[in-house]
């Protein structure tokens, strides 16, 4: 059994409220996991189903921006034709967030993220007007990623947010957000190409799915999520032998 499949073993309630923190760790020794600025809405699941904590703002319907790829990519591996041309776009638009291959897919697919938010119950997804004006939360995205961690361990989405291209297609550096946070195994990024600055970040570990979105830039996201979660994190993953 790999780290992508392994389950937590113990988790103590309390670790979604407090936790101390280390000298090595880069975020402010006072600050309390509950205040998180609004701008930004974070979800976290262990793949024990209904086992999780989340900000306030968690089932707020926000932007997918291309978080939407990840549903896209699972519906046509699922529920497609089978294709290697499938296979391919599906790869492009996990590991390098590719506009192009979303474009194809969706064309082919235009049911796509309607369908499989009802499939995994995700209540503030939608996809009707096209993926890059979909929306969802981060509370829906974290409980699809831990489905597919507890469920498909094997899938190629899994496998291709391990292997992420250092830069998007656009030439976008994927680098912010629940990436930075400890024991991530894999992360897909999402962000806005237009208007004021909007990112979104989703990751998995050992154990756990984080999923992060915020109305600012990668820094604040990053800034936000590690200033909340950096010990909520190490709390949820169990140890390695």
């Amino acid at each position: 059994m790999g780290l992508r499949s392994g389950v937590i073993g113990a988790l103590v309630a309390g670790a979604f409220l407090s936790g101390p923190a280390s000298a090595s760790q880069p975020r402010p020794t006072d600050i309390e996991p509950l205040q998180v600025p609004s701008r930004t809405s974070i979800s976290v699941r262990s793949v024990v189903p209904g086992v999780g904590w989340g900000t306030e703002n968690e089932t707020e319907e926000r932007a997918a921006l291309s978080i939407s790829k990840l549903f896209i990519a699972d519906y046509a591996l699922r529920h497609g034709d089978g294709s290697d041309a499938d296979r391919e776009l599906c790869e492009r638009m996990i590991r390098k967030s590719d506009d192009a291959a979303a474009d194809r897919l969706e064309a082919k697919y235009p049911k796509a993220i309607d369908a499989v938010a009802a499939e995994y119950g995700l209540t503030a997804t939608h996809g009707a007007g096209g993926w890059e004006f979909s929306t969802t939360s981060t509370a829906d995205v974290a409980d699809f990623l831990a489905a597919k961690v507890r469920d498909e361990p094997d899938s190629p989405i899994l496998a291709w947010m391990e292997e992420p291209a250092d830069k998007a297609a656009d030439g976008t550096r994927q680098d912010w957000g629940t990436a930075k946070l400890p024991h991530v195994l894999g992360t897909k990024w999402g962000w806005a190409d237009v208007g004021d600055p909007e990112v979104a970040s989703a990751s998995f570990g050992p154990g756990f799915t984080v999923s992060a979105h915020t109305y600012g830039t990668p820094e604040q996201q990053t800034e936000d999520v590690l200033g909340v979660l950096w010990g909520v994190i190490e709390k949820m993953t169990p140890p390695r032998h």
